[in-house]
């Protein structure tokens, strides 16, 4: 009699990946910009300045308010040290026993002579000339030559370690498949169309 069921088993299927760790070194980069500082050429340039002060000058033709009573008052103060002075010495020879026509002639001479000096009239106008300076010219000249700026970035140079993975997987899980491979079976077994008695008498 041959067997009626069919069994078969099915294995379990695992795949594996393996990735070997890595180290890697990394080389570092640099970036350079250069820029341009323009320079160039620069002229300066300053005239003479001539300074013309006139003021003791006109001053000296038609003096201000102020100057004026500075100038009256300084003459004033001239002609009482004249008088004071005339007046001592007149005095001194006053009090000399003898006065005699010479002396008041003397007198009368300097007084007279005095006069003669102050009021001949004749004047240099304007007594005092312009006050006359200057600046000297300037001239400058300066030239620059235009500047290069190198910059450089220097990135880090580094090592970058990739580690190891394994990956595993199952491709198939395991099973077991029965089959049947025997004929069809009848109840009662006599409706099989080739059933044959069994002979108990034998």
């Amino acid at each position: 009699m041959q067997p009626l069921l069919e069994i078969k088993t099915v294995p379990i299927e695992i795949e594996m990946k393996v990735s070997h760790a890595k180290l890697e070194y990394m080389r570092g980069t640099a970036d350079l910009e250069i820029s341009r500082d323009k320079r160039g050429l620069s002229i300066k340039s300053k005239p003479i300045q001539l300074k013309v002060d006139t003021f003791e000058a006109r001053n000296s033709i038609v003096p201000t308010a102020i100057r004026s009573i500075e100038q009256s008052a300084q003459r004033g103060k001239q002609a009482a040290y004249e008088a004071t002075a005339t007046y001592a010495q007149q005095g001194q020879l006053l009090l000399n026993a003898k006065i005699g026509q010479e002396l008041i002639t003397q007198f009368a001479a300097d007084a007279q002579a005095k006069n003669v000096k102050t009021n001949v009239g004749i004047k240099f106008l304007p007594s005092t000339g312009p006050n006359i300076s200057w600046d000297p010219a300037e001239l400058n000249i300066r030239f620059e030559m235009d500047k290069l700026n190198f910059d450089w970035h220097l990135n880090e140079q580094h090592f970058e370690f990739t580690p190891g993975t394994i990956e595993i997987s199952m491709t198939q899980r395991p099973d077991v498949v029965i089959t049947y491979v025997g004929g069809p079976i009848y109840v009662p077994p006599s409706s099989d169309p080739n059933y044959e008695p069994i002979d108990t008498e034998a």
